[in-house]
């Protein structure tokens, strides 16, 4: 081990932690006091926003190989075209029909696949926007480049070279990855799971993954708890662009709690902020994203997604009815995850058929 990791070590240690490393000498660090911080909380009415429940069945994309528009219905108005119809079947013919969550940093777009039967296992997988774009691939050519007819093409072997396939790795659900605009790194919870959205036990484990390798290089284990008041860690993830990390949960049907904290290398620390919204925009929580451009958090559910302004969460916080919006959409989609550029033009991943989306304008 490198001198500078065992003084690290040593200095974790005095600090009430615990170092390990694991089989691929990537360090685990184990937090021994609580990541939690919490205190007094308001409800806030949230009328603008209609919770929408999970459909019995999700419909698939309209056009199954070829362009596709989601557009909101209700609310503050967006809409959503088709960028990139994700590889079906994926390398080696693995099931990558149902992706879990995504992060689009620069000229990649970062893609986590889990598929059900690897348990609690999966990938990262990254695509170069800028090679696709420069060599004309249309979205149906991205969608068969792992087919047997493909293997037989030149243009779909060059298109290849633009996707780079990661190391299989513990993911837990994998609904998590996001990009931590302040040191470059992409963070992911991965809690195993004994079946969706039911962790094995009370601890939550963030990792740190390499943009280059694709595999994680870093892991700390915590607990969420302060007193009486327990998490058993996020379900999904995001970063502002001074790093502080965010989450949101249901602790009931239909009320959402927000945190905000950050993530260092031995340490997790989150808070409790004091907004309690009264309304949830639907019944599964699916994503969280962070909009540079307006400074706004976007709660993600299937076909509803919320928004606030990020700095009424500061301190006791002072977020208001009226600065939370709201847009309904129509299509049944299985919404997976929502990332946006510096410029604040937004990226949606769905599920059935997988598929990205860009939005038309960058005033949502």
């Amino acid at each position: 081990m490198h001198w500078r990791k065992i003084w690290g070590a040593v200095l974790a240690l005095g600090a009430g932690l615990s170092i390990t490393l694991s089989a691929q000498a990537m360090p685990i660090v184990h937090q021994r006091a609580g990541a939690l911080v919490s205190g007094r909380t308001r409800l806030l009415n949230d009328y603008r926003v209609k919770m929408w429940h999970q459909p019995r069945h999700y419909k698939h994309a309209r056009h199954l190989h070829g362009r596709n528009t989601i557009r909101g219905t209700q609310g503050v108005r967006v809409t959503f075209k088709t960028a990139y119809l994700l590889p079906s079947p994926g390398y080696h013919h693995q099931a990558w029909g149902n992706p879990q969550s995504m992060a689009t940093v620069g000229r990649y777009i970062y893609v986590v696949y889990c598929p059900t039967n690897w348990h609690n296992r999966g990938r990262l997988v990254r695509f170069d926007q800028k090679w696709l774009k420069a060599h004309h691939v249309t979205a149906r050519q991205l969608q068969k480049v792992y087919t047997k007819k493909a293997a037989h093409s030149a243009r779909e072997k060059a298109i290849r070279s633009a996707i780079k396939v990661g190391p299989i790795f513990i993911t837990g659900h994998g609904q998590s990855l996001a990009y931590n605009w302040r040191d470059h790194h992409l963070y992911m919870w991965c809690d195993r799971e004994s079946k969706p959205r039911v962790p094995t036990n009370q601890y939550g484990y963030i990792n740190r993954i390499s943009t280059h390798t694709l595999r994680p290089n870093h892991q700390i284990r915590f607990r969420l708890r302060n007193r009486r008041m327990a998490v058993p860690g996020g379900h999904v993830l995001t970063f502002d662009r001074s790093g502080r990390a965010y989450f949101w949960t249901r602790p009931s049907a239909k009320r959402v709690n927000l945190y905000q904290g950050t993530i260092g290398l031995h340490h997790v620390r989150f808070r409790l902020t004091h907004q309690v919204l009264r309304h949830a925009p639907g019944s599964r929580v699916q994503s969280i994203a962070y909009n540079p451009h307006n400074r706004r958090l976007y709660l993600v559910s299937d076909d509803s997604i919320a928004s606030l302004p990020i700095h009424s969460l500061r301190g006791r916080g002072h977020l208001s009815a009226k600065s939370v919006r709201w847009t309904g959409f129509s299509p049944r989609r299985e919404f997976e995850a929502l990332n946006f550029t510096t410029s604040g033009r937004a990226t949606l991943m769905t599920n059935h058929d997988p598929e990205i989306l860009k939005s038309t304008h960058t005033s949502w």
